[in-house]
């Protein structure tokens, strides 16, 4: 039967992302009672899921981008022979494993997984445009969650804030006593897991000298530039082939 597998030889050519979405996770934030408008323990979970994706999970991004509920993976070479089906299967998969460790929860999560074909100039303006979303993302939350605290109910509160652009939403944060550009960076801007050089002391086998070695290790970054920005752009260029 497998002529009735019409999709499953559909192959992909790099460069791509892979990006992954929870699916409903607005339940999962009722059943954890997670903090308005950011909760620090999902969004350490969110990192640390990015984490085994790039170092663990053996399908080897280049680096991964998180905010709020998604995870953008950026792939230069392709596993499964870019079988766009299982790429998607096993990522969402193993998001969701890795989360449900991580929160150590006991109902199911999930993730949907789509792929977004890029060269370098749009897998440039891919983050670009994700960051964007994250800043959107960020400042919403808040108002939305001062109104909710100020006795509105969830469904006024977006009423209220729909088609207020980013200035509006200042303002009502700054006379509420925050200031949207002064929260933490990871709320603003998200968070990146990529491959960085460090020195490890090593013994040389022949000699028994000890001796440092250069090695690649994946870490999290939680203070991004704007992607937008020069000091953005350079940080891209080291990660994206081309750019």
């Amino acid at each position: 039967m497998r002529e009735r597998e019409l999709f499953s030889t559909l192959s992909a050519l790099p460069p791509l992302y892979v990006r992954l979405d929870g699916r409903a996770f607005h339940r999962l934030a009722r059943t954890l009672e997670l903090v308005r408008p950011f909760d620090d323990r999902f969004g350490d979970a969110m990192a640390r899921v990015a984490l085994r994706l790039v170092a663990g999970s053996g399908v080897s991004p280049v680096f991964a981008y998180t905010f709020s509920d998604e995870i953008s993976l950026f792939f230069s070479r392709l596993p499964f022979d870019g079988r766009v089906e299982k790429l998607d299967s096993v990522l969402a998969a193993y998001a969701a494993s890795a989360l449900t460790i991580e929160l150590g929860l006991v109902e199911p999560v999930a993730f949907d997984a789509r792929v977004v074909f890029v060269d370098p100039s749009a897998a440039y303006d891919y983050l670009v445009g994700r960051q964007l979303e994250a800043w959107r993302n960020h400042i919403n939350a808040y108002a939305q969650a001062a109104l909710i605290a100020e006795g509105i109910g969830p469904r006024k509160a977006a009423a209220r804030l729909r088609g207020l652009g980013s200035p509006a939403l200042h303002e009502l944060m700054f006379e509420r006593g925050t200031n949207l550009a002064e929260t933490p960076a990871w709320q603003r801007r998200g968070t990146m897991v990529y491959r960085q050089p460090v020195e490890v002391e090593g013994q040389d086998p022949r000699t028994g000298e000890h001796v440092l070695a250069v090695r690649s290790r994946a870490t999290i970054d939680r203070d991004l530039p704007l992607f937008s920005s020069g000091d953005g752009r350079a940080l891209l260029a080291r990660l994206i082939p081309g750019l």
